[in-house]
């Protein structure tokens, strides 16, 4: 064989690795999303009471985790006032997701002996040293959850509770046809520190 047959052989062995190494990066799954430290801050001049008052906020649109979660938390904090408001609330969060009376119950049962204010805990400012009052605006920091769910259309969140010392999880299920992102489950309402003013040993 000459020379220039070798030559061409070579650069024919060395096109078919090339084409080979494109053809099993193009096999290879999409990577997902990078997860961030930085949270995403949501800001509110109020709070709704009402359920058409939460539907009227742009974040009912769903778009993203972080307004479902910034809108489950003030579902929540609805809740010992106003219970079939907040059931309104979280219904049409959860979309699709019927909830059942046993859903419903574990919730209240969170609320049990005048615990209401473990939701407020979440905005910034709110502390058991002034009863979790939160600071106004009303603001949320809500972080990528590092261990979150890897089935996809499924994401989850983490907020930073004022009485804990660590950050509390919601996992939220996208709806593809919508692209609206629904609660599908919350961890918010375990116990957190006693505000001053109830903690006996304070």
């Amino acid at each position: 064989m000459g020379l220039f047959d070798r030559l061409k052989n070579e650069a024919r062995r060395e096109l078919g690795k090339q084409l080979n190494q494109v053809v099993r990066d193009a096999a290879q799954p999409a990577a997902a999303p990078a997860k961030t430290a930085e949270p995403v801050r949501l800001q509110f001049q109020s709070l709704p009471q009402t359920f058409s008052e939460l539907q009227s906020m742009p974040e009912a649109a769903l778009k993203t985790p972080q307004a479902t979660a910034a809108l489950t938390v003030m579902a929540l904090c609805v809740w010992p006032t106003n219970r079939e408001e907040a059931k309104r609330m979280l219904a049409f969060l959860s979309g699709p997701r019927t909830r059942t009376n046993m859903d419903w119950q574990f919730i209240a049962d969170r609320f049990m002996d005048g615990v209401d204010y473990v939701p407020r805990s979440y905005f910034e400012g709110a502390t058991p040293e002034n009863d979790y009052t939160p600071d106004r605006p009303y603001t949320l920091l809500v972080y990528d959850d590092p261990n979150g769910p890897v089935e996809e259309n499924y994401s989850s969140v983490m907020l930073k509770s004022g009485g804990a010392d660590s950050k509390r999880k919601l996992t939220l299920r996208k709806k593809p046809s919508t692209g609206q992102y629904f609660l599908w489950e919350q961890y918010l309402l375990s116990g957190i520190r006693k505000p001053v003013s109830r903690d006996e040993w304070a």
